[in-house]
């Protein structure tokens, strides 16, 4: 499973490479990889850190850094070329990257950034099992607090604990914990636009009501069949680790896909530091 799935991702890759010249279309890359678009766009932020907006911006202005460095081409037929509508805009994404002006780019011994494509590898670890379990469960209602974040730059790594600290400090944690039916508290990853990178993180609980309180709004939790992971050790660290595993290596490893339902993470009570402390996280899943 893991070989065929290497061998999809790269299939992908290469037209995602061949296309660069044209606007992206995420449907025929992901039909390449025999996945869904969701899925491919998952996959694809989980295991390179970059969302595919961010993976080909910067593949295509390497391209146009080339071209300007070794051709005559005038800066506004490359801009067009990269899909910018405007030599300004063009420039600006440039000399984000390069640090330079695209017109600067010709001269002769200017210092600019390649970013390579990239390529998968197959990795047999093997080295350690991965539990799970497969659960069907109905539809249910949270109630919390949301922020909206996104996975570019790694910017939901600094803004969720973030969040945490402000919902102890205000008081949202200790409500949520008074309200909730179940006893858990939950994280939830909503509304995913993964080729963006954007989403909603909310902190919340499962509850009966039927009507948000102060400050907090009602979820649905779709019904659906989650493949369910747990976490052993201290926040946030021993979870991310697990996110990395789930998209690393069960995916591959499975004939299941994302279905692009929340993600939940269920934080039962405890001490969040400690080397033992147990959480799990939910992936909601469908059959390929």
């Amino acid at each position: 499973m893991r070989l065929d799935w290497l061998i999809r991702m790269k299939d992908a890759l290469d037209l995602m490479e061949l296309k660069m010249e044209e606007r992206l279309d995420i449907e025929e890359i992901a039909k390449a990889a025999y996945v869904s678009p969701f899925h491919f766009q998952r996959m694809f932020h989980m295991i390179t850190g970059m969302t595919i907006a961010e993976y080909t911006r910067k593949r295509k202005l390497t391209l146009a850094a080339q071209e300007l460095a070794m051709t005559s081409s005038k800066v506004l037929d490359v801009a067009l070329k990269y899909g910018y509508d405007s030599p300004e805009s063009f420039s600006k994404a440039f000399r984000k990257i390069h640090g330079i002006s695209p017109s600067e780019a010709r001269n002769s011994g200017v210092s600019l950034k390649a970013f390579p494509r990239i390529s998968f590898h197959l990795s047999l670890k093997g080295d350690k099992d991965m539990d799970y379990r497969i659960v069907e469960k109905e539809a249910f209602t949270v109630i919390g607090k949301s922020i909206q974040t996104t996975w570019e730059d790694g910017k939901q790594t600094r803004q969720i604990p973030k969040f945490w600290e402000e919902c102890h400090r205000d008081g949202t944690v200790a409500k949520l914990s008074s309200i909730g039916n179940e006893g858990n508290l939950f994280g939830i990853c909503l509304n995913m636009q993964p080729e963006k990178g954007d989403f909603s993180y909310m902190i919340a609980c499962q509850t009966d009501l039927t009507s948000g309180k102060e400050g907090l709004s009602l979820r649905t939790i779709p019904a659906s069949t989650w493949a369910i992971f747990p976490s052993i050790g201290p926040l946030p660290g021993a979870i991310q680790g697990v996110f990395a595993r789930i998209f690393q290596e069960w995916f591959p490893a499975t004939g299941y896909e994302h279905s692009g339902a929340p993600e939940l993470e269920v934080y039962p009570l405890g001490d969040t530091t400690a080397e033992n402390y147990r959480c799990e996280v939910w992936i909601p899943i469908v059959k390929k």
